[in-house]
Parts: structure tokens; sequence; C-alpha cells
């Protein structure tokens, strides 16, 4: 099978939704399938092997340059080569990509408009290159922030296109209300030109029904894999601290405020014996003042001894890091559809405690993994924490659950056995329709 997936690059960022692109790209490169990883806005990053194809499309300077500047709607495609190379881009997102949807309204509509938007010259582009160049079965659009691509694709080539759902309601619900609105407008009106929506879980494939406004019995609901070398459970020490831990991007969203605040209160109940919370990720230049903000506070209840940001880690740091826990948890306080960082944590033989929302108790219940505790609250996710903490054999069996559900139901190889499935259905069905012309 010949697979054009287009991944959206987040520039300097590891992103969850880049790791989750390039897993599925490399697990059907494995597989013995021809595909092609093609990045647009930025060059992507990974913690693993990287197989997207060096060229970048819709380049990110391009692309801003384009929305403002009417010049550059009309300069030659060679003059804008320039902008794209991705040296350039790395360097033009070395201290971080802003991506604010309160500043970004008016170029999501443009993007979306396609062929009628500013960026049109640049959609063009990489429709006719697909088309000249590669003569892919199947197209995957990343988001359906891109879904403006599909009408182009479908001009130029009679190719059946997959949209991606994996979490840009969020962004999408930051947009100003008139921007949200026009944008949701032609997402739905775009919806005909997209033959099939790949949700990552049960919960987004139906919030993403509905909020989207798309029909349901075009979405399909492939889990989240990632790539499990490298990843096992190992015997912790147990002379080291109780030890609490958080991997994600450092932001309001992902709650690591929130787990301080339950750490706190599960340090009133348990003061004799040692532990700390240790925290992980990428933090944006925008964030940062959040991240000062907690430290501040941690320091005002006296645990500042107990408390360690650890920065952004690659992929055996990662690993050691999970390594060094006896709990995870990131008790994100809005509906997270994906969760990428439990899975990480459970292959490790971690137990997560997480708050009962969005994908997280499909991930749990699927893997018997961990705890589920009554989102937005302290006391329950600290109690649920301390449960563990008392009770030594729990996690050890929960650990054993973690790392033997991931790799049962959540590993790089289902999760691109599943899309195939929804690939070839779709193939299958444009082949039958054009021999029946």
């Amino acid at each position: 099978m010949n697979i054009a997936y287009i991944t959206a690059g987040a520039g300097g960022m590891y992103c969850g939704s880049c790791l989750r692109d390039n897993a599925l790209a490399a697990q059907l490169l494995k597989s013995g399938h021809e595909v092609h990883l093609i990045p647009v806005y930025t060059p992507t990053r990974t913690d693993e092997a990287n197989v997207s194809q060096k060229r970048v499309f819709l380049g990110g300077i391009n692309v801003y340059l384009q929305q403002h500047l009417g010049l550059f709607r009309k300069t030659p495609w060679f003059l804008d080569r320039l902008w794209d190379d991705p040296a350039i881009l790395n360097i033009a997102t070395r201290w971080g990509v802003r991506i604010d949807p309160a500043h970004l309204g008016a170029l999501t509509v443009s993007m979306l408009r396609g062929g009628d938007g500013f960026q049109h010259k640049e959609i063009q582009k990489l429709a006719l290159f697909l088309k000249r160049e590669l003569s892919p079965d199947v197209i995957n659009l990343p988001n359906s922030l891109l879904m403006g691509l599909a009408p182009e694709f479908k001009a130029q080539m009679d190719t059946p296109i997959c949209c991606t759902l994996q979490g840009e309601e969020l962004f999408l619900q930051g947009l100003a209300q008139s921007h949200r609105d026009e944008s949701l407008r032609l997402i739905r009106s775009h919806a005909a030109h997209v033959d099939a929506f790949i949700a990552v879980s049960e919960y987004c494939a139906s919030y993403m029904s509905d909020f989207l406004g798309l029909p349901e019995k075009k979405i399909h609901v492939v889990p989240l894999g990632i790539n499990l070398e490298g990843h096992g459970a190992e015997k912790k020490n147990s002379s080291d601290p109780f030890t609490i831990g958080y991997l994600a991007r450092i932001a309001p969203e992902k709650g690591l405020h929130e787990l301080c605040e339950a750490y706190r209160r599960l340090r009133v109940k348990k003061k004799s014996l040692p532990s700390r919370l240790w925290a992980a990720g990428y933090l944006a230049p925008e964030y940062r003042p959040y991240l000062a903000g907690i430290e501040r506070k941690i320091s005002e209840w006296g645990l500042e001894k107990e408390f360690k940001f650890h920065g952004e880690l690659d992929r055996q740091e990662k690993i050691s890091f999970l390594h060094s826990l006896n709990v995870f948890s990131v008790p994100s306080p809005y509906d997270e559809p994906k969760g990428i960082y439990l899975l990480e944590a459970m292959a490790n033989g971690v137990p997560v405690v997480q708050p009962r929302r969005g994908a997280f108790p499909e991930i749990v219940e699927t893997t018997g993994g961990g705890l589920l505790v009554d989102p937005d609250d302290p006391d329950a996710l600290a109690e649920g924490i301390l449960s563990l903490w008392e009770n030594p054999e729990k996690r050890t069996e929960l650990s054993q659950r973690a790392g033997q559900g991931v790799r049962a139901h959540f590993g790089a190889e289902k999760m691109a056995q599943r899309a195939l499935s929804v690939y070839q259905t779709l193939i299958d069905a444009t082949r039958r329709s054009a021999s029946s012309r």
C-alpha cells in the first residue's frame, strides 16, 4: 500500500500528535508498506528514529508571510523554497513556537478556506507533489484544522482521504467566537471531501462527532499505540523515597498545579515518611510564569526540597525517569482525548492515578494499570495516590497489569493494523466505484 501521511510539525516541541504519527508511519514501513510521512509547517521532532521526509510543505514562514503580506502570495515557487528549508525553519522555531489560538484565528480560517485562502499557492504545491511524485493509494491528514487541503486534493486525484482526530478541539475552543464559528462551518463543509475520520479514542470519536458535526458512520476508532522498544518495568529500590511523577507539557491544561495541590494534601496526612514529586516535560516560554507560580507555592508550603522539575527529556532520559517513579499522574482538568504519557508510564510498570474524564477511563480500564478518581477534586486525587502508597501489594499488582495491558492493547503494531484496515476499506471502495463507471 502506498500511503501519503501528512503530519503537522510543532517546531522544537515534543508533540504527542507528532510522536503518534511517527510511530504509526514507522510501524507501517516496518510492515512493508510504502509510507511518505510529509511534515507541514515545521520539521517534526520525535524522541525515536524520525521517518518523516526532509522537505517541509506549507512551511510556517511562508504560511505566515502569505497571511500578512500580499506580495508573498505571488512570489515564484523557487523563492518560497528558501523559507521552507528545514534548517531555516529550525532556526526560526529554536526558542519555541507560540501556538496561541487567540492570535491565530484569522490564519486558521484562511488555512481552512484552502484554495480560497491566502495560502492557496502552498496547498497547490503539496497537491501537485502528491499527484506527480507519489500517486498514493490513500492520503491521511493529521487533524481537522487541515481539512481545507481536502478539496484541492480531490480536484487533483481520485484518492481516498482520511483525517485523524487527535486533540485539536482545545485549539478550536480557544479561538475568538467569530473565528471559531467560521472554522467549524468550514470543517463541516469540507467533511464531504473526506472519506473517513480516524479518532484516537472512543471518547474522541463521540465528542468530535458532536463538536465538529461529523457523521458518526464516517468515524473509525484507532486507539493510540507506542513503540515499546526499550520500555519495561524495573525493580524499585525500597530505600528510595516514594516518588510521584508527572511527564507532559508544562501547561495549565495538563494539570501540574492540581497534582501539586493533591501532593500538599497528601503530605498533611503522611508527614513522617520520605516522598517527592518529580515533574518533567516541554516548557514553552509563555508558560514559564506558570511553572514559577507552582514553584513559589511549593516553597510557601515548605515542600521545596521534595519537588524537582527535570526539564525536557529525550527517549532514554524519559525511560530512566519513569523507572524512578512509584506512581504517575497527569490530572488534566479538561477532557483529554489522547494520553500517550499514560501508555509510556504503564509500559514501564508505573501504575497511574487519573481523573475519570476524557479518554482516561478507556485507557485505564482496558489495561487495568491504574486507578480512576473524581475529576477536579484534589482530595480524591490525593486519596488515590495515598491508597497505592500504603498498599505496596496493590501497587505491584497494578504495575504488572499496566505493562501487560499496554503490550496487549496499545503497541504500535496494533495501531498500524487498525489503521490499515480503515485504509484498505477505503481503497477497495474507491476501486469498486471506479470500475463501475
